[in-house]
Parts: structure tokens; sequence; C-alpha cells
């Protein structure tokens, strides 16, 4: 433990993928918490495509991070000092604690988790929000049915892979769509996948005539682009598709590229809806206490890509996340905890 808090702060507004010149590492005094507030040393933080919208200005789901202010993120750490009556020195706890290395925290929003459960890591990846986000996705949005032909774009990140096991544990025909081939054997030889579509290395369109030939049930979309258009061809009749994000155009500086083939949806009466994971933050209870359970009983695969280099090589590991060099979740050390 040292007495100086290092800080990522956004330093300018990204055109494109993020330059070191967007960031500023800052280094400052480790907070004392007054009354109602406790103090957390971060352990992990979570990197995930999101990241880069909040770094934009203009209205969306969430309010962006200001210019100067440390960047937002979600983490995992142990509480150092409290004043807080629902929080103890040494608990362990989740919070969207920033990319830094000590958090003052009035306590909403922070979560105790259990270590002993599953790794600290898992807690911002399948046991975090990825989890959630994969759960609601596909169950609620998606309307999964037993039986139903299931797409996942970006199967091999941190929402897709989870997505894609939840639907098989509930009876659905998985084929995920994954960068390279060491991430689409682990889709199938790991995951349980029933094929998976390697789009740097296949025509996605030809191998989805071949893997859905009776089309596509349930499309839960994490790219867009290039690969929604295709999937567009292949939509069963009634088909729904989940638009979880688009990481594909997150960092594009012409313009957003919209799907050219969305008259499929009139053809397939299909339908195409947003999700945004906090709006069921009520029902956070029931998807944790399902994705603990399958986890236990190794019907579900956690897995986190941990990169370690502290807080100043966050800027780094939010362009392997673009870059897809990560496998599951990607989750940057900080601490040893």
């Amino acid at each position: 433990m040292t007495s100086t808090n290092h800080q990522v702060r956004l330093a300018a507004r990204p055109s494109g993928l993020p330059k070191p010149s967007d960031w500023k590492l800052t280094e400052e005094a480790m907070p004392t918490p007054g009354p109602g507030e406790l103090v957390a040393a971060v352990s992990h933080i979570s990197v995930d495509p999101a990241m880069r919208g909040w770094m934009n200005a203009g209205a969306s789901y969430i309010d962006p991070v200001e210019i100067g202010a440390v960047m937002r993120a979600a983490a995992v750490g142990r509480v150092l000092a409290s004043e807080h009556p629902g929080f103890e020195a040494g608990d362990a706890v989740y919070g969207t604690f920033g990319v830094q290395e000590y958090a003052l925290s009035d306590g909403r929003g922070v979560m105790k988790i259990d270590p002993s459960l599953a790794p600290a890591p898992a807690y911002l990846g399948t046991l975090g929000l990825s989890g959630l986000t994969a759960y609601f996705g596909l169950l609620d949005v998606g309307r999964l049915k037993e039986g139903d032909t299931v797409v996942v774009s970006g199967a091999g990140g941190a929402v897709g892979n989870v997505a894609g096991q939840i639907a098989k544990i509930k009876g659905a025909r998985v084929i995920g769509i994954a960068g390279g081939a060491a991430k689409c054997s682990w889709l199938v030889d790991e995951l349980g996948f029933d094929a998976a579509i390697d789009y740097k290395g296949q025509d996605v369109r030809a191998a989805l005539r071949e893997t859905a030939p009776d089309g596509v049930d349930v499309f839960f979309d994490n790219v867009g682009g290039e690969i929604l258009d295709a999937v567009l061809t292949r939509l069963a009749r009634g088909a729904r598709i989940v638009i979880c994000g688009a990481v594909s155009q997150y960092n594009a500086t012409g313009g957003v590229r919209g799907p050219q083939n969305y008259l499929s949806l009139l053809v397939a009466r299909a339908s195409m809806t947003g999700m945004v994971i906090f709006d069921y933050a009520s029902r956070y209870g029931e998807a944790s206490k399902d994705i603990a359970a399958w986890l236990t009983d190794g019907q579900l695969v956690s897995r986190e890509d941990v990169l370690d280099g502290g807080v100043q090589r966050f800027p780094d590991a939010l362009l392997k996340l673009f870059a897809g060099e990560n496998t599951g979740k990607l989750v940057l050390r900080v601490g040893s905890d």
C-alpha cells in the first residue's frame, strides 16, 4: 500500500481509435473517507467496448465522461477504510470505481462479493454486467425458445461467449461468429457451441447457409456492420435480433454504417431490439442466482483474459480490446488481491 493514488483521466475526446494524447496519467494523495464513505483499494478493472461510447460527447443512455475526469470503469477490490455503516475494512466489493488505484465512494452502487465462490475478476465478467447482459439480452429481449437456432457475433468476447453458453443450456443450437481459428476452436471444443464461423478467414454469408440452413431464430449482435448485414440475409420467420453492441462501428470516423439489408425484417416478420443492461437492475438478483448455479455445476465456463501492468496500461488494454486480441472477458489487474 502506498499513499499515492494513480489515475487515468480523459484528456480529449477521441476521433477514431483513442490515442495516447487522449489520456492523462495523474496522481494525488490517497483519499480518506468521511462520514458515510468508504475507500476501496482496486484490484481489477473491467475493460469494455462501451467505454468508447462513454468518451464521446452527446446524448446516450449514460452521461459521457467529462474531460479531466477519471475514466469510468467497473472494478473490484477490497475496502481499505470505511466510515460507512454497510461496509467494513476488508470487505471484497464491486463498484464503478474508475481507472484508479483507490476509489472514494458513498456506497451507492457498491456491492459485496464473495471471492471464495469465484475469483474476483469473474465478478467483472460472467458474474458481472457481462453475464447479466447475456442473460437478459438472450432470454428477455431475444425470447429464446428450446430448439431455436441462435447466432452470436463477437462470440469470443465477454458477453458473446456467455450468451452462447446460456443458449446451449436452454436447448438451442448455437453458432458463434469470432475472429481467428483459435477463438473458433475454443467456442466449439471448450464451450460446446455447435459451430463457429471465422469472419477473418471465411465468407460469413456462405458459412451461415451451411450452418443455419433453416434460418436464424435469434441473433445476438455485438458487432454490427457487415456481420449484421450478413445475418439479416438468413433470418427465419419471426426471428428476433438483439442489438447489444456494435463494436465494429465505435471507432468509425466516416459515420456509422447502418443495416443495408433491413428489409429482411419485413420479409421474415422479424424484430430488431436494442438493449441496455441497466434497465434490468431490479432483476439482477434472479439472473445472478441462475448464472452462479450454472457455474457451480459446470454447465457454464467463465474465462477472464487478465492483463498485468497497473492503471498506466489501461490505454493499451482498450486498444487490445478493439483489435480483438482478447478471448473472454478482458480485465486489467491493478492490485495483488
